[in-house]
């Protein structure tokens, strides 16, 4: 019997690559986002053609009962969830002086209730039946921090933290939990650089170039695979060498 596996925030981008490669390989895979229905559903008509086994969910998982909804919707649909990465995320760039009430709660809620939440809500039966992986999608920014991207910094150190923690309370239930620590990803997030700005990157990445979503989908695939049933509690940093 194929797993199921819920992506957050996989309209497009990152979200959209890791969805993609569990389909590939015969998952039953469940997107989501909140806005962007148009670009949900043409995923959703992709991955289709791939695999039958598609749902597409619109809903915003910083909402409790929102993503509680969502699960029972998946739990009547495929099943239980056995997978579940939590991708969904916003970026904030500005000086913090200059940040207000209103953008920290909104990259708290997204990036880390958002977390929280789904977590908590899937854990509940993969305790039941001692089985399960958590991956958490973070960046490179929450292990070292970035000027003007202090609240979006603050966020994923959060979840690096989480991971950790969660990890080492779940384990003895036989669930992994792990984060993929992302640097310069060739995704829209980072469409606000100019191409001047983006070579300037670019030179300071061992790797002299941008990562590609579907190769932080391939290690997400890696780390819910059989090859690493003993690695948990890691955030694995995947950024060209670029920390």
């Amino acid at each position: 019997m194929s797993k199921v596996v819920f992506v957050t925030g996989s309209s497009r981008g990152i979200g959209k690559e890791i969805a993609k490669i569990f389909a590939e390989n015969n998952f039953k895979v469940v997107i989501n986002c909140v806005t962007r229905k148009d670009e949900l559903y043409k995923t959703y008509n992709e991955l289709k053609e791939i695999n039958p086994n598609i749902l597409a969910l619109q809903g915003d998982i910083s909402n409790y009962d929102i993503a509680l909804d969502m699960f029972k919707k998946i739990e009547n649909t495929f099943g239980c969830v056995d997978i579940l990465i939590n991708n969904a995320g916003i970026s904030h760039i500005g000086l913090f002086n200059q940040a207000t009430p209103d953008i920290w709660e909104k990259l708290i809620n997204t990036n880390v209730k958002g977390v929280f939440n789904c977590s908590h809500i899937a854990c509940q039966n993969m305790i039941n039946k001692k089985d399960g992986i958590i991956i958490n999608i973070s960046s490179i920014w929450g292990n070292v921090g970035a000027s003007c991207e202090v609240i979006y910094s603050a966020t994923k150190g959060a979840i690096n933290s989480f991971t950790k923690a969660l990890a080492k309370e779940l384990a003895p239930c036989n669930i992994r939990v792990n984060a993929i620590s992302c640097g310069a990803i060739d995704t829209e997030m980072n469409n606000f650089l100019s191409e001047e700005e983006k070579n300037a990157l670019i030179d300071e990445i061992p790797y002299m170039r941008f990562g590609k979503p579907y190769e932080v989908g391939n290690l997400a695939y890696y780390l819910a695979s059989d090859k690493s049933t003993y690695l948990t509690g890691q955030v694995i940093t995947l950024d060209g060498g670029l920390t």
